[in-house]
């Protein structure tokens, strides 16, 4: 059996979306649709008991009371009885061979968890500044492809969004860290790196398969510089939490190669990342000289990232980077 999991809060309209495009998914294997509600207050709960009889496929519903992305959907893990354990969002749209590509994703490459591609579905016209390929914009908006061949998830990782594990992986793994997941009024991330990082230090292995794909609806109001400056500061707060767990580079997570017991801090700052901020403030200033908008906002967006992760580093300034945690960074055992 598949088991879809989906965590929701207040968002009742684009969920009976979502399950309306689910419901027309083409497959002879069991399948079944779990939505944990994470404390909403608008009619998400009418809407499940409305869908729920005429449903095609068995559609459970719970409520997890501990708010955020990662902890709702680690309750939808423990109910969920498939063997392979979907993940997605409450905004997306998807074509009905979907899990026949996602099983077919797995026979195929023999891995542990696997991930696709998720294209956009705008909600308004995306704004100029906004590149046409994969980046790290991309990442504000949940957007991702990395190409049209099937690569090994590594220094790379998989969106969310459109992400599959075999249950043994979970159980060996462990679920989501509710710390620094998605949390209402936040925009943390990162769950699903840390994850990565925890699969593959129990020598488990993961595939971006580009024709397991979905659309992701993404609002005008995400369509904004305000919003990009502000997703970019809580990724810095989310790349803090990160370092202070397992010792990640803040600035490359995916190319962690430094021993940070012996790196300078200032503040609870690596000392280099403040280099790296000049120079990304003088990147801005000279790109706005020669008239590249687009140039100087995406290297202004570091500086909000670095912004979050100091706020987030000062927060925690009392309280040590354990050596354990380093240790284990260094050897690639989160």
């Amino acid at each position: 059996m598949i088991s879809i999991v989906i965590a929701t809060c207040n968002r009742a309209a684009t969920l009976r979306d979502t399950l309306a495009s689910l419901a027309v998914i083409e497959t002879s294997r069991p399948w079944e649709v779990v939505v944990v509600d994470n404390n909403s207050t608008d009619h998400t709960r009418a809407i499940l008991e409305e869908l729920r009889p005429g449903y095609p496929v068995p559609l459970h519903a719970l409520v997890e009371r501990e708010q955020g992305r990662s902890a709702a959907l680690n309750a939808g893990f423990r109910v969920a009885r498939g063997q392979t354990i979907v993940t997605t969002d409450d905004d997306v749209r998807v074509p009905p061979d979907w899990l026949e590509r996602i099983a077919a994703g797995f026979e195929a490459h023999r891995c542990d968890y696997l991930g696709g591609r998720v294209a956009p579905l705008w909600g308004a016209p995306p704004p100029r500044w906004l590149p046409a390929r994969n980046g790290q914009l991309w990442a504000a908006i949940a957007l991702l492809d990395y190409g049209e061949r099937p690569l090994r998830f590594g220094t790379r990782v998989p969106l969310g969004v459109n992400m599959a594990m075999r249950r043994d992986a979970i159980e060996r793994t462990g679920g989501f860290d509710p710390r620094i997941g998605r949390k209402a009024g936040t925009l943390l991330g990162q769950e699903v790196r840390e994850w990565c990082r925890r699969a593959h230090a129990a020598g488990l292995t993961g595939f971006y398969v580009p024709d397991v794909v979905v659309q992701h609806l993404i609002p005008g109001e995400r369509l904004t510089r305000r919003y990009f400056r502000r997703w970019f500061y809580w990724r810095g707060i989310s790349r803090a939490l990160l370092y202070a767990a397992s010792g990640l580079d803040m600035e490359k997570p995916e190319q962690t190669t430094l021993d940070f017991a012996t790196v300078p801090h200032v503040a609870g700052v690596p000392r280099y990342l403040f280099r790296s901020a000049l120079g990304a403030a003088g990147d801005v200033v000279a790109a706005t000289l020669r008239g590249d908008a687009a140039a100087a906002f995406e290297r202004e967006l570091w500086l909000w990232t670095f912004a979050g992760i100091v706020r987030q580093r000062w927060k925690d300034r009392h309280r040590p980077v354990l050596a354990d945690s380093l240790r284990r960074a260094r050897n690639g055992a989160a």
